[in-house]
């Protein structure tokens, strides 16, 4: 997204649609630089969450702080583990010294507000209860489409996250709700890592998937292209899509699932 677009056209289209909650990390190109002439007139009028790939302490601390100045603000909402699956990244990130430590400590400073842990994969839902368990996160952020729910073991995750969130009153962000598939040209420029859906009323039927429950929240696609359907989809007269209808779509426009809990884990 050109520093142009995101300033004139897509963070003034996200003001009138009633979008508050601005999601972005430290790993993700110049996505933070770009931020920082818009949050610089309009910072208190967004929830602003970023991520750290780090998994010590000091590294995580030294990312944050990047990102505070990249972004030109003094704090943010959220700041999120990103992608919290492998076991060794894991304990690194919970232990004395972790990353965890450091950002809790960076909460106490008034550096962020909130912690929270995301991921992607199969894994991810059963990683991110075991880090309920450890730890009192304020969101997690996970995969969420009826594709990957055909999983029944994932699927079995996710209830069981969602149960606990519930409990815990614990914010639930999703992801890949557009996801039609992996490119298969992936070494050609994109908009996104995975191709998502074009079509309009297919787009449609995704979103309100996903927004049928209540429980959750939706991220919108990195291809900003997508961006007016997917707001027209979340603000206009809300109507769940059947299981037909979704089935139907990934006959048709040849929908496959992002992870298959070996290979594809790995993006």
């Amino acid at each position: 997204m050109k520093p142009q677009r995101a300033d004139e056209v897509v963070l003034p289209m996200l003001i009138e649609a009633g979008v508050n909650h601005i999601d972005t990390a430290a790993m993700y190109g110049a996505s933070e630089d770009r931020l920082s002439s818009w949050m610089a007139n309009h910072r208190d009028e967004f929830f602003l969450a970023t991520k750290t790939g780090e998994r010590s302490g000091d590294a995580a601390r030294a990312e944050l702080e990047r990102s505070l100045e990249r972004m030109g603000v003094d704090s943010v909402d959220l700041i999120q583990l990103h992608n919290l699956v492998e076991e060794a990244d894991w304990q690194t990130a919970h232990r004395a010294g972790g990353a965890l430590e450091a950002l809790a400590a960076a909460r106490d400073e008034g550096l962020v507000k909130n912690i929270g842990v995301t991921g992607h994969g199969l894994r991810i839902a059963g990683m991110h209860t075991r880090s309920l368990a450890e730890y009192d996160y304020a969101s997690v952020l996970l995969p969420y489409n009826w594709t990957v729910l055909d999983n029944p073991a994932y699927r079995s995750d996710v209830e069981q996250l969602l149960a606990t969130c519930a409990e815990r009153r614990v914010a639930v962000q999703t992801i890949k709700s557009l996801a039609r598939g992996r490119w298969e040209d992936p070494g050609e420029p994109h908009f996104s890592w995975y191709e998502p859906l074009t079509d309009e009323a297919a787009i449609g039927r995704a979103t309100q998937y996903v927004l049928a429950n209540e429980q959750i929240f939706l991220n919108t696609s990195s291809d900003a292209r997508l961006l007016p359907h997917i707001l027209a989809s979340a603000t206009g007269d809300r109507q769940a899509p059947t299981d037909d209808e979704l089935a139907a779509d990934v006959k048709t426009f040849g929908i496959t699932p992002l992870f298959d809990g070996d290979a594809l884990e790995r993006i």
